[in-house]
C-alpha cells in the first residue's frame, strides 16, 4: 500500500520540490492553503498529513483525523507550536518535525534587513520610486557596517551563520546564549550577560527559540531600555517573544532607528493573507508598524522561503514518514 500523504501549505513554486523529493513514492496531495477547521475536509481519505507553520492542528482538528484514521501528524517546520501537542498524546498520534534545515535562509534575510536600515535603502528607494525626488536628504547618512557591533541572540547555527556572514562584512560580532558550543566560540565574541550585549550592539538580531511561559515579549521595554540609542533591531525568530507596542513607542521616541521582522506575535489572522485597506488588519499594532515604513520592515514568515531550505524541510519530512514505516519509530519524533 501507498501511503497518501495531504500536503498543506504548498506554495506553487514549491510542487516542483516535492515531486523531485518524493524518492519513496508516496501518493502527495499538493495542497495550496493552510490546514484551517474550514478545509479539514480536505485530509479524508489520507493515511497521513504534513504540515507547515500556521496550519490549525487543533484539538478539534486532530480529532476528525483521528476519527478518518490519520494518526501521523508530521511538520516541515522546526517549531510545532501550531499543534496541539497534549491533544496529540490523549488521541495517541504521532507528530514528527524538521529539526533543521539551511541556517543561510534566515540569517541572509536577518542580515539584508539590518543592512537595508542600516544604509536607509527602503526609504532611499521610496523616495526616488514613488515621489521623484533625487535629493540626497539627511536620513540618507548612514554607518558602515564595518563599524559597527553586531550582537547576536541565540548563537546556534542560524547565529552561527549570521555571525560569519557579518564577519565577512569587515562586522565585529559579540553573542549572548546559556549554551555556547565550541563552533559558536570560534566566531562569536561572547558576553557574560544578555544587559552586556545590548549595551554595546548596534544592530540586535535574535535567534531564539519560542519558551510559552519563559520568553514572552522578551522585546519589551525594559529590553529595549538596554539597547543603544539608534541601534537597529531585527527579529526573524518568533513573533511571541516580541512586544509590538513597546517596539512602537522606542521608535517615535527615536530610540530604536529601525526594526525588522520577518514574525508577529499571533500572526495566523494576518500572515498569508490580502486586506484591502490598512484598518482592516485585526491588529492595531501591526497597524501602527506598518504606518512606520521604511523604518519598519516586515516580511511575511518567507525566512524558510529559499530553494536550498525548502529542499531540506521537504527531504527530511519524506525520510520521517520512511523511517516510521519502516521501524515503527521516527527520530525527529515529538510526540
Amino acid at each position: 500500500m501507498t501511503l497518501k500523504i495531504a500536503c498543506y501549505g504548498v506554495r506553487s513554486n514549491e510542487k516542483d520540490i516535492f515531486e523531485s523529493k518524493n524518492k519513496y513514492g508516496y501518493e502527495l496531495t499538493l495542497i495550496k492553503e493552510l490546514l484551517t477547521e474550514k478545509n479539514i475536509e480536505t485530509a479524508k481519505g489520507h493515511d497521513a498529513v504534513l504540515l507547515r507553520g500556521n496550519c490549525v492542528a487543533n484539538r478539534r482538528n486532530l480529532e476528525k483525523l483521528k476519527e478518518w484514521g490519520i494518526n501521523l501528524i508530521f511538520t516541515r517546520t522546526v517549531g510545532v507550536d501550531h499543534i496541539d501537542l497534549k491533544a496529540i498524546k490523549d488521541l495517541n498520534q504521532v507528530v514528527a518535525r524538521v529539526p533543521g534545515y539551511s541556517p543561510n535562509a534566515i540569517a541572509e534575510l536577518a542580515v539584508t534587513m539590518a543592512m537595508n536600515l542600516l544604509r536607509n535603502v527602503p526609504y532611499t528607494t521610496e523616495r526616488t520610486a514613488h515621489h521623484y525626488d533625487f535629493r540626497v536628504l539627511p536620513r540618507m547618512f548612514s554607518r558602515e557596517i564595518r563599524n559597527c557591533t553586531v550582537g547576536i541572540i541565540g548563537c546556534g547555527r542560524i547565529g552561527v551563520t549570521e555571525a560569519r556572514l557579518y564577519q565577512g562584512l569587515g562586522a565585529r560580532v559579540i553573542g549572548y546564549d546559556i549554551y555556547q558550543s565550541d563552533n559558536a566560540k570560534s566566531v562569536v565574541e561572547f558576553k557574560d550577560t544578555l544587559d552586556e550585549l545590548l549595551a554595546e550592539a548596534d544592530v540586535v538580531s535574535l535567534h531564539v527559540a519560542y519558551i510559552k511561559g519563559e520568553n514572552d515579549r522578551m522585546i519589551n521595554a525594559d529590553f529595549i531600555s538596554k539597547m543603544k540609542k539608534d541601534a537597529i533591531l531585527i527579529n526573524t525568530a518568533r513573533g511571541e517573544i516580541q512586544d509590538n507596542q513597546a517596539i512602537i513607542d522606542a521608535l517615535k521616541a527615536d530610540k530604536l532607528y529601525g526594526f525588522g521582522t520577518d514574525v508577529l506575535p499571533n500572526e495566523r489572522p494576518i500572515f498569508f493573507k490580502t486586506f484591502d485597506q490598512l484598518d482592516a488588519i485585526p491588529d492595531q499594532t501591526v497597524r501602527e508598524l506598518i504606518a512606520l515604513y521604511p523604518r519598519v520592515l516586515i516580511t511575511p514568515h518567507v525566512g524558510s522561503n529559499t530553494d536550498e531550505a525548502v529542499k531540506n524541510m521537504v527531504e527530511t519530512s519524506m525520510d520521517n514518514f520512511h523511517e516510521y514505516l519502516q521501524t515503527g519509530a521516527v527520530t525527529n519524533r515529538v510526540q
